[in-house]
């Protein structure tokens, strides 16, 4: 297992995947990746954006390793690249809540 510290050569990956996640746009399809495998016009319809943007947007997390395509016929769908995604997403989402509810105390 890996330290919790990384190597500097870790650090760069990870701050570049943070800061990939920190667009609000590009965090929203992941989160729709998260759920299950969507296609483009899907994540698009979702959140009132062109097919073209929402592309894009996928191309830049693919080539980071954070979303995978998986072709099926014609129709391309996208999906979380594998389960370490969906579960810092899933506890940060937790974390969040946690926070909102201990903050109502």
């Amino acid at each position: 297992m890996m330290s919790i510290s990384g190597g500097d050569d870790s650090v760069t990956v990870l701050a570049d995947l943070f800061r990939l996640l920190g667009d609000p746009t590009r965090l929203r399809i992941v989160l729709s990746c998260a759920e299950g495998p969507v296609a483009v016009h899907d994540i698009a319809a979702r959140h009132d954006l062109s097919s073209s943007l929402v592309s894009h947007h996928l191309r830049l997390l693919r080539a980071a390793r954070i979303v995978k395509a998986d072709r099926q016929g014609k129709q391309v769908f996208y999906l979380a690249a594998d389960q370490h995604i969906s579960s810092v997403l899933t506890d940060m989402l937790s974390h969040i809540a946690e926070a909102h509810v201990e903050g109502e105390r």
